[in-house]
């Protein structure tokens, strides 16, 4: 069933993004459909999973279609990528626990988000991923803590083989984007379905004349 046709309340984009083989679409497989692929299978360009959630705010239920984003890690892809990092309204940030080059580069990653992203600010939740993997293990939780701490990120250690806190990253970051759209009308329009859209946009109307001193 195609997403025009499906009655939801917010289409909501999120992008995973980080270095290449740090299980991006794992993640994602684990996510939507509750599996766990062993076979590495490197993205080219960009793909997106979908699911349907029930979401609760302020004693409201929202029905929202999440569309979960999985780019390219390699540098050569990244000019694709970046293109659509101004339509998604979170990030999913990953690195593998296992490498540290890949830690190492989620300060460049937070940067070209920052850049390329709707907001200067944006809403970005950090994963170390397969902490299953205790054995070969790099980098330190309490070095990566630290780290999301400096950048005011939340952080999840995450595993798409065992489940450990896939869905919990996912709720922590719709829980921050949900948060943002309650503020901003403006920034809640662009996820809305077209009656969601028209309740928001007379909302918009009487707040201008709220605020108009003509």
């Amino acid at each position: 069933m195609s997403t025009a046709n499906m009655d939801y309340d917010y289409l909501i984009k999120l992008l995973c993004v980080g270095d290449s083989g740090v299980g991006k679409t794992s993640f994602l497989y684990k996510y939507t459909d509750g599996v766990f692929h062993t076979q590495f299978i490197s993205t080219v360009g960009i793909d997106f999973r979908e699911k349907t959630v029930i979401y609760q705010q302020n004693g409201r239920q929202h029905r929202i279609h999440l569309q979960l984003w999985d780019t390219a890690g390699q540098e050569r892809f990244r000019s694709l990528t970046t293109a659509f990092y101004r339509d998604a309204m979170g990030f999913l940030l990953l690195f593998d626990l296992t490498n540290e080059a890949s830690f190492l580069e989620v300060r460049n990653w937070i940067e070209q988000l920052k850049t390329h992203s709707l907001s200067d600010d944006p809403d970005i939740v950090l994963c170390g991923h397969k902490c299953d993997l205790q054995e070969k293990r790099l980098v330190n939780q309490n070095r990566a803590r630290e780290f999301a701490k400096n950048y005011n990120l939340p952080y999840l250690e995450t595993s798409a083989k065992t489940g450990q806190n896939i869905d919990r990253a996912i709720e922590i970051l719709l829980d921050k984007v949900m948060y943002r759209m309650e503020h901003s009308v403006e920034y809640a329009m662009l996820c809305a379905s077209g009656r969601r859209r028209q309740s928001l946009q007379k909302l918009q109307a009487k707040q201008d004349r709220k605020f108009c001193s003509c």
